[in-house]
């Protein structure tokens, strides 16, 4: 991880998030944490994080999510020379769907 990125700010907001147990209490908290804009731009990217991870082109990733192209550059360059992030999010939602 960039080290860079680090600082007491955003350790204290990640740790606040992992407080966090529900669907329900992310939404009260990112509600009142985030624009609505601000959180469509957050889903937006794991949107098409998931949708490129599945081997999607941008063309259709475009047409279903209404992304930019430089987006979706931009987080294909996290998933392809990130941290792993999304790949870890995303084997962990898998488990939580095989679960239900």
């Amino acid at each position: 991880m960039n080290d860079k990125l680090r600082s007491k700010d955003k350790e204290y907001l990640f740790k606040a998030v992992l407080q966090l147990k529900t669907v329900e209490e992310c939404y009260n908290f990112f509600d009142d944490l985030c624009t609505i804009q601000e959180l469509e731009s957050i889903s937006q990217r794991l949107h098409v994080a998931k949708l490129l991870t599945d081997g999607l082109v941008y063309s259709d990733i475009v047409a279903k999510t209404g992304a930019s192209t430089a987006t979706i550059s931009r987080v294909n360059r996290s998933i392809k020379g990130g941290n792993d992030g999304y790949s870890v999010v995303f084997e962990r939602l898998a488990k939580l769907s095989d679960e239900d």
